[in-house]
């Protein structure tokens, strides 16, 4: 039995066409729980199916962990699907592709706590975005357990809730997600779990189009919130460089863009690059900084506010 949860906010046509296409899957769905930030953003006509139902809260009330294992806590399936709002599937076969990622092991007979789906660029997307879903969503899965840390290093922990399905057991007995996290709370829970014996896969054959054109500054500020969680978690983090993996993914960039004419992009691709770095090591700096040089720099004010609480 799968239950899928979509946290919202301020939902436009597309969560219409995201809830449409997850009826259409050929797995059957018992609940889609979705949780809406701000009851007032809310329209009701998207609540069309009766296994569609919503669970307002506050802005305040928002966090990355927080509200999706809130989402845990209401299912009681077997296993439980997050998607971002954003986040479009494919085809019809993302619910059980995902499904049969549970009865497979890692090496040494691990069992998968959690299945994270392939994330295709839209047509809007750039060149450089194309590229990088590409680069980070390869279309070759893989199953991760804790001894891949050596060759894949901070990628080994990589899981991303915008489309990951979760086994409802296990995610309760690992743990589950910090309760405060502003950001990477799939990569802790991810870690937690191969520490505890478990495997992460990648499943390829489980696609949604999900990509952004970000500006510089967005991606500073995404960055920095990065930054932040990687501090927060050092225990996660630590020993294991994420900048290298960023350079080597610059660097293939780069070679791509050469080689199929558009050398034209690569300043942008520098920069954004740049702006990415520094927005990342500030904040792994951020205890240095002061709340008002921090509200400048994050992309979620409500996290810092919601800390004074």
């Amino acid at each position: 039995m799968v239950d899928v949860v979509i946290p919202l906010y301020r939902p436009d046509a597309g969560t219409g066409i995201l809830l449409r296409r997850l009826l259409k899957q050929d797995y059957e769905i018992n609940r889609i729980i979705l949780i809406n930030t701000k009851k007032e953003y809310f329209n009701e006509e998207l609540l069309f199916d009766p296994v569609i139902e919503v669970h307002h809260i506050t802005k305040p009330e928002f966090d990355h962990g927080a509200t999706r294992h809130m989402g845990m806590e209401l299912s009681d399936a077997d296993y439980v699907l997050f998607l971002t709002m954003d986040a479009i599937p494919a085809d019809t076969h993302l619910i059980s592709s995902l499904v049969k990622c549970f009865e497979h092991r890692g090496s040494k007979g691990e069992p998968v706590a959690v299945a994270y789906g392939r994330q295709l660029a839209s047509k809007k997307a750039s060149f450089e975005e194309k590229y990088t879903r590409n680069y980070n969503y390869p279309p070759q899965g893989r199953i991760k357990t804790i001894d891949d840390i050596k060759e894949l290093g901070i990628k080994t922990y990589f899981c991303s809730d915008v489309c990951a399905m979760y086994d409802r057991t296990a995610y309760f007995s690992n743990g589950g997600f910090p309760e405060k996290i502003i950001f990477n709370e799939d990569m802790v829970y991810a870690s937690k779990a191969m520490k505890n014996g478990y495997a992460v896969e990648y499943c390829a054959k489980a696609r949604v189009y999900h990509s952004h054109n970000y500006s510089f500054r967005e991606q500073f500020r995404r960055n920095f919130d990065m930054g932040v969680s990687q501090k927060d978690y050092e225990e996660v983090f630590s020993g294991i460089k994420s900048e290298n993996e960023g350079i080597k993914m610059v660097v293939s960039a780069a070679e791509y863009m050469m080689d199929n004419g558009h050398w034209y992009d690569i300043p942008h691709l520098f920069i954004n690059s740049a702006a990415k770095y520094t927005g990342y090591r500030l904040g792994k700096m951020y205890k240095h900084l002061g709340k008002k040089i921090i509200l400048k720099l994050t992309s979620n004010k409500e996290y810092w506010e919601s800390l004074e609480e």
